[in-house]
Parts: structure tokens; C-alpha cells; sequence
């Protein structure tokens, strides 16, 4: 039996753009290991490691951090993922950080989620929380029955500061600036195959059926358009 060579998939997109959901799904039906630098960054912070030290310090004061440190941490990390099929998240961020990736390991497709700014705006806007209990409104979707008001507590309701819309735009912005070369890198290389609209569960069976022609599906279920 021939056993096909692993998967390695990057996941682009920006802020809002729904990678979380369409990286859930991929993992849940395709069985690769996730491997998101904004998680691990979190728990490089919150157990005070050198790199995590390190990382929080440029974040503190605005700035992204530097190549070599996410590349580092990154790499260190795939290292044990080395025998599975997996997705990153999060990085390569910069054209010097996908070639750093290129040196240690050959990419076999990037999933690019292109979702109009505008879109993206609108959903991130509509968004406001129950600070205590961290439940989640959307303006649009599920909106409180009171507005600006919790359903369970009665107490108000906060837009977190990346949600407002100057920070949106800004986020937006950056991601543009940063990432745009990124995307034509892995263009130029015949790599990057981007799903666009407007909807996630409108994107989401194009991506699957993508993935479907480089792995099985291991989830077992007998759905026409898997979730």
C-alpha cells in the first residue's frame, strides 16, 4: 500500500475573515494537527517562557515581532508535528518568514480566505461582549433582547477595543501592507488557492472539496455538505 505524503497546508486571511471556523472544520474533518502562532504565542506568555518574555515585551510597546523570534518558536514547534498532517495558522506573517519555512519544509497548498474589508467590518463591528461571562453578541446575527444589554445578567455590554471601528480599519490595514506580498509569494510559486464570498458556510464546501482531493474525510459522517 502506498502511503500518501503528508499534508502541509498554511491558512490565510485576515482578522475576521473566519479562519478560526474554517480551520475548526478542517481539522475536524480531515484530522490534521492545527498549529496557530497566535496560540502559542498566548501560552509562551502566560507560562513565561524566554521566547514568550521576549514576545510580550514587543507587543507592550506596539511593535510586531521580529522575524527570527516567530520563526524560531514556529519551527521548534513543527518539529514534533513532523509525522502528522498539519495546517498553520498565523504564519508565515512576512515573505522572510516563508522563506525561513521553505528551508525547513516544502508547502504543499496555501488557503487564501478571500473576504471583502467591508464585509469583514461590518462583522467585527456588530460585535459586543458580556466582559464576566465572555458571551459573545453579534448585532447581526444573534443580537441581544435589550440592546447593549446581557440576556441573562442585565448588565452592559462592551465592545472590545479591536472591534471598534478605527482599530478594525487599522488591523485591516496592517494585515494588507504585511501579508499582501506573502499571498503574491506563494502566487508566484502556483501554491495559493483563494475561496472568495462573503459567507463563511457559502466558502466552506468549495474549501472541503479541495481538501478532499489531497486527504479523506476521517469524521464519518454521511452529510451531503459537511459542517
Amino acid at each position: 500500500m502506498v502511503v500518501p505524503p503528508l499534508l502541509r497546508a498554511v491558512i490565510m486571511g485576515p482578522p475576521g475573515s473566519g479562519k478560526g471556523t474554517v480551520s475548526a472544520r478542517i481539522i475536524k474533518h480531515f484530522g490534521v494537527k492545527h498549529l496557530s502562532s497566535g496560540d502559542l504565542l498566548r501560552d509562551n506568555m502566560q507560562k513565561k517562557t524566554e521566547v514568550g518574555i521576549l514576545a510580550k515585551s514587543y507587543i507592550d510597546q506596539g511593535q510586531l515581532i521580529p522575524d527570527d523570534i516567530m520563526t524560531q518558536l514556529m519551527l521548534s514547534e513543527l518539529k514534533a508535528l513532523d509525522q502528522y498532517n498539519w495546517l498553520l495558522d498565523g504564519f508565515p506573517r512576512t515573505v522572510a518568514q516563508a522563506e525561513a519555512l521553505d528551508k525547513e519544509c516544502h508547502i504543499d497548498t496555501v488557503i487564501d480566505l478571500d473576504v471583502p474589508f467591508e464585509t469583514i467590518k461590518c462583522r467585527l463591528t456588530a460585535r459586543w461582549i458580556h466582559p464576566a461571562s465572555g458571551r459573545v453578541y453579534n448585532l447581526e446575527f444573534s443580537p441581544p433582547k435589550v440592546q447593549g444589554i446581557d440576556d441573562i445578567t442585565g448588565e452592559p455590554l462592551v465592545q472590545r477595543d479591536d472591534d471598534k471601528p478605527e482599530t478594525v480599519s487599522k488591523r485591516l490595514r496592517a494585515y494588507d501592507a504585511q501579508t499582501k506580498p506573502v499571498l503574491e509569494y506563494y502566487r508566484n510559486k502556483g501554491l495559493l488557492k483563494s475561496f472568495s464570498g462573503t459567507e463563511t458556510n457559502k466558502i466552506w464546501p468549495h474549501i472541503y472539496a479541495f481538501l478532499q482531493t489531497k486527504l479523506p474525510d476521517v469524521s464519518q459522517k454521511d452529510t451531503a455538505i459537511p459542517r
